[in-house]
């Protein structure tokens, strides 16, 4: 369902309610239904209260005071003060349920759509904004809310609070109304007019407050910082800051004058409303027509009639403001989810390690090409066609505890061939099979608990590092912990830091070295005991010292196991069994890395120019 964004009140209002969007939004508050009633019972009670203390005060300037009865006088005062106080207990009833059904919806509704962007495929994570799903996940989660609590409860209030200060108003003096009703335009005109004016400025403000999030997003995570830094651009990162803030600041100014010529009007004309009131209300009771008591009340009851006659002049445009938070919700929830569990699909009990690519070929398809342009910023090329093939027939048998390797060029399709193996991507032709068993036929979370991978950038969560290690084995004792990192060779580094295993590592792991990260990393794949692992470039960016101390920690982890290794350097993969040599999506040569060099193809090519290279350095 393609989607318009929030422009100007005027396109809103041109736009007709998306029934389909009114029916979703309202599935969505089915389990919060009952209370939803109570809540709108109690407002209407709220709202047909709010007339009775003018008409307590009406009795006590038409009978208790002209007759000098203070016992009613006592009465109506008591009276007053229960209407308070049930006025007032019923607006905390109302506020609880307000706010419970509020915070569930907004738990319910971030919880599944935090849900669905967890289970989409990569490639939306590498087109898509972090800062634009953080928006959806809290601002428009946050607006569908008030839809659903602040947008309806306003209008339940105001319509039953006009209709019953009128027919109040009618019962006391049907002509004292008739000119307080004829001044409602003077009282609506200001108030749409500044009303859009104020709608347009909170849009340019909520969109240069989030011009400037990006920024401090960007600028203060750790590598942005770093860039800043190296390259000497402080002064000129605050100045363009100050810019962005300046023009939020001076929105701001333009929203408070703009706001308060708005109440300077609207307040002028209910004062005008107030005065022709008591003028006309006061010529009646000289004539003998109406009692003093009648224009207080009357005067009292109008100013409680134009503030509700004129939010409901925009209730339309309220209501389809607040519509398009949940559109935005529905724009991401909508999106498929490419990578699932088949109907039937098995779990894969005591894997052996097997792996078969059958007449692999693959390509990204393309749905993925075009996710979500208001997700992926306004740059965005969108393309609605398939990429080209990235791989194309591939064929190799991994009997259990094999350990195979891939080597060539960049761009040749190298990590691809990994991602198939966990099931990242799904194959476009052919078959991926562990056991003999077809991945998309098994459960992915059997999938993953078979397949451990090794990252070239092995990411850690801002926690310690006792908390990145369960994230592979949740209920991984201490010594559990231990062992493997000592198998990894990096409990020595722990055992020196000042908290141990309870240091932080700060975020993406930036207080460790890139070596202790990928030993770290061994270590998590070390906790979950995987019976295959995927080495995706792991010693690519380490220095000699840390890819030696690596090596040995992957030869601990790739023992017993069956291995993918996806290499650049060379001499990571002399010891393979099978080296798989890929160049443009095809396999152009297999065999040992003795009979590969001899063999003088592509794969003895690329150890001439790494030899070569490491005696020029």
């Amino acid at each position: 369902m393609p989607l318009r964004p929030l422009g100007d009140v005027d396109e809103l209002k041109s736009r007709g309610l998306d029934r389909t969007v009114v029916r979703r939004a309202w599935g969505l508050t089915e389990p919060y239904r009952k209370r939803l009633l109570g809540f709108v019972l109690l407002i209407v009670a709220t709202s047909a209260a709010a007339a009775v203390p003018a008409l307590l005060i009406r009795q006590i300037l038409n009978v208790a005071i002209p007759e000098q009865n203070t016992g009613l006088l006592l009465l109506l005062f008591l009276g007053m003060l229960a209407v308070g106080v049930t006025v007032g207990v019923i607006s905390m009833i109302e506020r609880w349920l307000s706010s419970s059904i509020g915070e569930e919806f907004i738990l319910d509704l971030r919880t599944m759509l935090y849900r669905h962007v967890q289970s989409m495929p990569m490639a939306f994570f590498t087109r898509t904004q972090t800062g634009s799903l953080i928006t959806r996940l809290n601002n428009d989660v946050i607006g569908a809310q008030r839809a659903l609590t602040g947008t309806l409860g306003g209008i339940v209030d105001n319509l039953i609070g006009v209709s019953v200060t009128l027919v109040v108003m009618v019962a006391l003096e049907w002509r004292v109304t008739l000119v307080a009703v004829s001044l409602l335009p003077l009282f609506i005109i200001p108030a749409r007019i500044v009303g859009r004016r104020l709608q347009s400025l909170s849009r340019e403000s909520m969109g240069l407050n989030a011009e400037m999030n990006t920024v401090m997003t960007e600028r203060f995570h750790v590598a942005g910082a770093l860039l800043v830094k190296l390259f000497g651009r402080v002064d000129h990162e605050v100045d363009a800051f100050h810019d962005k803030a300046e023009r939020v600041a001076q929105i701001g100014v333009k929203q408070a004058i703009t706001g308060r010529a708005l109440f300077a009007s609207l307040g002028f004309v209910g004062t005008l409303a107030t005065g022709l009131v008591y003028l006309i209300g006061g010529t009646l009771v000289i004539d003998g027509e109406l009692e003093a008591g009648d224009v207080v009340a009357l005067a009292i009851l109008v100013t409680q009639l134009y503030g509700p006659l004129a939010q409901l002049s925009n209730a339309r445009v309220d209501l389809m403001t607040a519509l398009v938070s949940f559109e935005r919700v529905f724009e991401v929830v909508d999106l498929p989810i490419q990578i699932i569990d088949r109907d039937g699909a098995r779990e894969l009990i005591e894997p052996r390690g097997h792996v078969t690519f059958e007449h692999v070929s693959f390509r990204y398809p393309a749905s993925e090409g075009s996710s979500l342009a208001s997700l992926e910023g306004p740059q965005a090329e969108h393309g609605n066609d398939a990429s080209d093939w990235i791989l194309h027939d591939i064929q190799f048998d991994l009997p259990p505890g094999t350990m195979a390797a891939i080597v060539g060029p960049s761009g040749a399709g190298k990590s691809t061939i990994s991602s198939l193996l966990p099931r990242i991507y799904d194959v476009t032709s052919g078959r991926v099979t562990i056991d003999g068993h077809d991945v998309r036929d098994l459960t992915l979370e059997s999938v993953a608990d078979a397949v451990g991978v090794v990252s070239q950038d092995a990411h850690l969560f801002h926690d310690s590092i006792k908390a990145n290690l369960r994230y592979a084995k949740p209920d991984a004792t201490d010594e559990e912990l231990v062992a493997a990192a000592t198998a990894a060779r990096i409990h020595g580094v722990i055992a020196r830091l000042p908290d141990g295993y309870d240091t932080v590592v700060g975020e993406r792991g930036y207080r460790l070295s890139g070596g202790e990260k990928a030993r770290l990393s061994i270590a998590r794949v070390l906790l979950k005991d995987p019976a295959i692992v995927v080495l995706d470039e792991a010693t690519a960016h380490l220095d000699t010292e840390s890819e030696r101390l690596v090596q040995a920690a992957l030869a601990e982890t790739l023992h017993g196991r069956t291995s993918l290794v996806i290499a650049h350097r060379l001499s990571t993969v002399v010891e393979a069994d099978v080296i798989l040599v890929l160049e443009e999506g095809r396999i152009v040569e297999r065999g040992t890395h003795h009979e590969l060099v001899v063999a003088g193809g592509l794969y003895s090519e690329l150890a001439r120019t790494q030899v070569v290279g490491a005696d020029a350095r």
